[in-house]
């Protein structure tokens, strides 16, 4: 919660930096853009140190990392390298997110593993309900180097109550390595063979299109279909952010009495189902209700897709398999911005969204399909070594 919090407000900070440095849209998206490409990058050619590696010095070494970084760029004086050392945090941070949620089942009992990764994305979740929101009074009030000081505290908090967790608690073994394109080959076919997990890459994939297409298209809803103005923005944003934090949490409850598999396609279908509503709303009220149901399924269905990974894979396996899953949808979701701008001009924010609706519910009917056989549990692993 302290870094996600830290890197949210910092979100805020390193765009309003680079548009006040260069007044210019293009590099506003690029910005964006290497903030979550570096991902794909980690996915495609790093994900084999996630399990050959320590888990906790792995994730240590990405909050030190960029804590320095948002230290730097206080003292940077040029578009260029924000955009670099912004990079640069992207690419740490594809290292630490798969390492996270690939450790978790080692700390917890299986049977609180869903509810460990409820509070974990609840946590998430209200930080991105609320870091935005703190980061631009902040940046309001002192401009942008104030949240990356803060950001920078936020890394070295999280550093310091990692180290307080031993190593093996978060890893049962270390992966051996066949070499590292082997390695990088074996976790694709891993994921691909693995029922549950080809249902998140299959599933989640064609899901991140349509959110990526109605994430492009939601300013235009609110402002110019509704003429809710900034303020109608903001409404449809925090009703989905509140959704989030209500889908992860109850979700975690959803799973300890309903099939993990039965749960994630219906969480996909709820998704499908409230921003449909939205897209065909009378006014930005409405629309708003039916943006936190939307919420409440696209938050249960990412707690499923954890789950699905955590409890499909081995721990020697884990970590690429996160990598791979991550990387896809990063792509899908770059690509969803990318046709949500295009079809905008074509066809206005209403339709993408109705659009982007009916792409999620065929996102949520194959999920169903795919993970209706998975298993309640995981496989038993090996005892840590002492």
């Amino acid at each position: 919660m302290g870094s996600t919090l830290g890197t949210l407000l910092a979100a805020v900070a390193l765009v309003v930096d680079i548009n006040d440095r260069t007044h210019s849209g293009p590099w506003v998206s690029v910005l964006l853009i290497v903030q979550f490409l570096p991902s794909v990058a980690v996915g495609l050619l790093f994900g084999p140190f996630i399990d050959r590696l320590s888990r906790r010095a792995t994730m240590i070494i990405a909050d030190v990392v960029r804590a320095a970084i948002f230290v730097a760029l206080v003292f940077t004086h040029s578009a260029t390298a924000v955009v670099v050392l912004a990079g640069l945090a992207g690419l740490a941070t594809g290292f630490f997110r798969p390492a996270a949620y690939a450790g978790l089942p080692n700390l917890v009992d299986e049977n609180d593993l869903s509810a460990a990764n409820s509070v974990l994305q609840t946590g998430e979740n209200v930080s991105w309900a609320v870091g935005p929101v703190i980061g631009g009074a902040i940046v309001a009030a002192g401009g942008p180097h104030p949240a990356y000081w803060v950001n920078a505290a936020s890394f070295l908090f999280s550093a310091v109550l990692l180290a307080g967790i031993p190593a093996r608690l978060l890893q049962a073994a270390t992966a051996v390595s066949r070499g590292h394109f082997r390695d990088l080959r074996d976790g694709a076919a891993f994921v691909w063979q693995t029922p549950p997990l080809r249902a998140v890459l299959v599933a989640w994939t064609i899901a991140m299109v349509a959110i990526a297409a109605i994430n492009t298209n939601e300013v235009f809803l609110a402002r110019d279909t509704f003429h809710g103005g900034d303020f109608g923005f903001g409404l449809l944003f925090g009703a989905t952010g509140l959704g989030l934090a209500v889908g992860s949490l109850g979700g975690g409850r959803a799973v300890e009495v309903r099939s993990v598999g039965l749960v994630y396609g219906a969480a996909i279908l709820l998704n499908a189902l409230g921003f449909g509503l939205a897209a065909i709303s009378p006014n930005v009220w409405v629309a708003a209700a039916f943006c936190a149901l939307g919420g409440v399924g696209n938050g249960a269905a990412v707690l499923c897709n954890a789950l699905l990974v955590q409890r499909g894979a081995p721990d020697v396996v884990r970590g690429r398999a996160f990598t791979v899953i991550m990387s896809v949808n990063y792509v899908a979701f770059g690509g969803g911005f990318v046709a949500g701008g295009l079809l905008h001009d074509a066809y206005g924010p209403r339709w993408v969204w109705g659009g982007g609706a009916v792409l999620m519910a065929i996102a949520g009917l194959i999920a169903t399909a795919l993970a209706r056989s998975v298993p309640a549990q995981r496989a038993p692993e090996p005892e840590p070594a002492t």
